[in-house]
């Protein structure tokens, strides 16, 4: 599937070039899907929105959603031009702690730049951050101020996409960080930031804390931090704040992705790895339309190809457990690196209250009126420009 250096200690360029004997498999399955049944559209729709199920979807993903899905994928959709897009980005991998990692790594041609690790989330893969490299890389091509610069590495979760399935019990998010710092210091990096969105949002200040002797800040898009059930805490919160609370427990309530995977991650994989359809439904119920056609097929392909269903799914069983330990803490230890928030319309609201409680040092936090819990495709500006607002203000 790719050109490039078996799992090593070394960092080795990496191209990737899948066979074709593995697209026509593909689209001899697409080809051959056997459709769920389902009720009539009219049963289905009683016209209430759920919290974040949209009318129509209250069974879960429809039909109506995934057979246009399939019929682009077999009909219409490129991979080559996809995997041409992503090889035209530098590409490496190298092993740690036994475990193959994929990154993207994009230096600046300003010679000042910051560098900047930026962490996916789920079922995203390296490929959210895509749109973000060159404004980040070089902002004086873009129209923007070049020492806002930073220098880039996009790496792929243990277990998700190229960094190919785990192949170890515990690869949750405080053994990502680990990994994260080991690469940045690989890299030559002696200081440097970090960003996450999703599963990233949660890497990402666990990597502060455990390697702040070089990171100067952590930026994210979703802090969080719940309540406990404690007495009183919830007096003084504004509307707005009661009703960020809301949306979370009803998404929690229908983060059906959430629950089995935490619970039992090898069970669903079956399906997933030997369905492509099934696949694409699967992580249809968290991008529903946030992302454009072509960017739900990308990394449905990549799942695909690199039938990581079920180690990407182990993620969320490792950290139930990680969080176990840390029972009545949200992200791990009560972290005090340098942390910024861009909160966006349509997803997770951290209420501050409880944010402060587990974040110490909470230097920048913004709310925007767009965007959703994919901002790196939907709001791609207001995500470029507060990253940039947030670290210029460190020292």
């Amino acid at each position: 599937m790719t050109k490039g250096n078996p799992v090593s200690d070394e960092i080795t360029p990496f191209h990737i070039d899948v066979p074709q004997t593995e697209l026509d498999d593909l689209r001899d399955r697409l080809a051959r899907t056997r459709w769920a049944d389902e009720l009539p559209e009219a049963e289905v729709t009683d016209g209430v929105q759920r919290g974040p199920a949209r009318p129509g979807w209250e069974y879960g993903v429809p039909g109506s959603y995934v057979r246009p899905l399939v019929n682009r994928w077999l009909e219409k959709f490129d991979w080559r031009a996809q995997e041409a897009r992503i090889n035209a980005f530098p590409q490496f991998t190298t092993e740690i702690d036994g475990q193959l990692v994929h990154f993207l790594h994009v230096r600046s041609p300003e010679p000042d730049a910051t560098p900047l690790i930026l962490t996916h989330g789920w079922p995203n893969t390296f490929v959210e951050y895509l749109d973000l490299i060159g404004p980040l890389t070089d902002p004086r091509a873009h129209g923007g101020d070049p020492s806002d610069a930073f220098h880039v590495v996009v790496p792929s979760i243990p277990g998700f996409g190229f960094s190919g399935p785990t192949r170890t019990r515990g690869w949750n998010a405080a053994r990502v960080a680990s990994a994260w710092a080991e690469l940045m210091a690989r890299l030559g990096y002696g200081r440097y930031g970090a960003h996450g969105n999703d599963a990233g949002a949660i890497v990402s200040p666990i990597l502060g804390e455990l390697d702040r002797a070089h990171v100067v800040g952590v930026h994210v898009n979703q802090i969080f931090s719940f309540p406990k059930g404690e007495p009183g805490e919830f007096e003084g919160l504004t509307e707005d704040e009661v009703g960020y609370l809301r949306f979370g427990q009803a998404f929690v309530e229908h983060a059906i992705h959430d629950r089995s995977q935490a619970a039992q991650p090898q069970t669903l994989a079956h399906a997933l790895s030997d369905s492509p359809a099934g696949q694409l439904a699967w992580i249809g119920q968290l991008f529903g339309d946030a992302l454009t056609p072509d960017e739900i097929l990308t990394n449905a392909t990549i799942y695909w190809l690199t039938n990581t269903s079920a180690s990407s799914a182990r993620f969320y069983y490792e950290n139930r457990d990680w969080f176990a330990t840390h029972a009545g803490e949200s992200q791990g230890e009560r972290t005090t690196i340098p942390l910024g928030l861009a909160s966006f319309a349509y997803d997770f609201r951290a209420v501050r209250k409880f944010a402060e409680r587990d974040h110490a040092n909470i230097v920048h936090w913004k709310e925007y009126d767009r965007g959703g819990h994919w901002a790196a495709h939907d709001a791609t500006d207001l995500l470029i420009t507060d990253i940039r607002r947030f670290f210029r203000t460190l020292p």
